[in-house]
């Protein structure tokens, strides 16, 4: 029947350039749907080779996710800093961000003044703390670089802080391949700024508190120096206490004054009856001499040895007491001064340094950090199913591309293009290999 090749010819022709020619709705109407039941009438006849490319893609796919490095990340949170404020506008500022209203945010940042939260944040982030964790944990060991400065981006790209905006609260993330390193970087960050925040305080109790204890230290040594002198004078001098000594010395001075009179009385008196080789005369003679060299010796008749006291005496004489009271009195006021004034600056620092404990902002961990019992990356289901995915959808795209080049004429102006530009690059290719290999016989 010479009638049905020719309609064969013609749905062949209609097939192609049908293939050829991009299908819309709003041009062919009726024709989108037989369109579409032909691709998927393709898709069911290249079944197979779609199943074997997804299942290589699976494959790859599951070899790559298994192949990336596990890493594990340990969170820890911090409480917003609750330190006390000087000054009423930074109070209602607090007062205004803790209702939750978003007005202390925003007046903060018109108004140039900053929460502690983003202090911390910033001390966090700084090259200090940064360079303390890298040579703490030899981190450009563990990266593999050989700067300080390639260790500290390492270590900010695996380092993810953050402050929630209502709550206040610091959230701080590390990641490592190592779990425990992850978890001890993380309660390394803590210590640093705790210990930073302590070192870098600059408020008015901090600096009151300086100031008391390098002025401790001076009173602390004008003490020890004055107690010192007060010290050596009282004992080379045998000056315990010049009042008292004095009040003591007199009422013995006076007591052996009045033995001493009855006794040149009884002297007198024995004389008149008895001449002097008496045993009775000469006993009192003997004891009025003792007496009067007792008191001589208490007087302190000779004062050409001011600064030492007699031999053998244990006290100072009367007439050299007010020389030495002088001396004594003095030495006793410096030291009772330096006394005083060591006990009340004492007292202030104590007070100056509950007063900065109060006004430094303390970092309170909510959350410590653990060590992870879970990788944090990769998704190696996730990269299974992408990768499933678009070995599929590769696949798709390769069987229609292969069906509408296939249903191209031999000579269709994108087909005969397409060769062309293979051939050229081809050819490129070619002519580069061969100056590759010249280059190399030649080295």
């Amino acid at each position: 029947m010479p009638g049905t090749p020719l309609r064969v010819s013609e749905h062949k022709v209609l097939d192609s350039a049908a293939a050829a020619e991009p299908l819309h709705l709003h041009e062919y109407g009726s024709q989108a749907p037989d369109t579409t039941f032909r691709r998927l009438q393709l898709l069911l006849e290249q079944r197979y080779f779609l199943f074997r490319l997804t299942a290589v893609g699976l494959a790859l796919s599951t070899l790559l996710a298994f192949l990336i490095p596990a890493r594990f990340e340990s969170r820890t949170q911090l409480m917003p800093p609750d330190a006390e404020s000087g000054g009423e506008l930074a109070s209602l500022l607090a007062m205004a961000s803790r209702s939750g209203s978003g007005l202390g945010m925003l007046a903060g940042d018109l108004l140039g003044v900053k929460t502690s939260g983003s202090l911390f944040i910033g001390i966090l982030r700084s090259r200090t703390v940064e360079d303390r964790i890298v040579d703490k944990f030899d981190l450009k060991t563990v990266y593999g670089v050989r700067r300080m400065q390639d260790a500290r981006r390492r270590l900010e790209a695996d380092t993810q802080i953050s402050e929630d905006r209502k709550s206040g609260i610091i959230a701080i993330g590390v990641s490592d391949h190592s779990p425990e390193r992850a978890a001890a970087i993380a309660q390394a960050y803590i210590a640093e700024l705790d210990r930073l925040v302590v070192e870098l305080n600059t408020s008015a109790a901090h600096r009151e508190r300086v100031f008391l204890e390098e002025r401790l230290k001076t009173v602390k040594q004008d003490l020890d120096s004055t107690a010192k002198d007060f010290s050596e004078f009282a004992s080379k001098n045998t000056a315990i206490d010049i009042k008292e000594q004095g009040r003591a010395m007199l009422e013995a001075a006076a007591n052996l004054e009045g033995h001493l009179i009855a006794a040149q009385s009884e002297l007198e008196g024995l004389r008149q009856i008895y001449s002097d080789n008496y045993v009775r005369v000469r006993a009192v003679r003997a004891r009025i001499e003792e007496l009067q060299k007792k008191l001589d010796e208490m007087g302190g008749g000779d004062l050409s040895a001011k600064s030492t006291p007699q031999e053998g005496a244990g006290y100072p004489s009367i007439r050299r007491l007010p020389l030495l009271g002088v001396t004594y009195s003095d030495l006793y006021r410096k030291t009772k001064i330096q006394e005083t004034l060591f006990e009340l600056l004492t007292q202030q620092c104590e007070l100056a340094k509950v007063q900065e404990a109060k006004e430094t902002p303390s970092v309170k961990v909510l959350d410590t950090p653990l060590v992870p019992e879970k990788k944090s990356f990769p998704p190696r289901l996730v990269i299974m199913f992408i990768g499933s995915i678009f070995a599929f959808l590769g696949g798709v795209l390769w069987v229609f591309a292969a069906a509408r080049w296939k249903g191209m004429g031999p000579h269709h102006p994108g087909k005969l293009l397409a060769i062309d530009a293979y051939q050229k690059l081809k050819q490129d290719l070619q002519r580069t290999t061969r100056v590759a290999r010249r280059f190399g016989a030649h080295n």
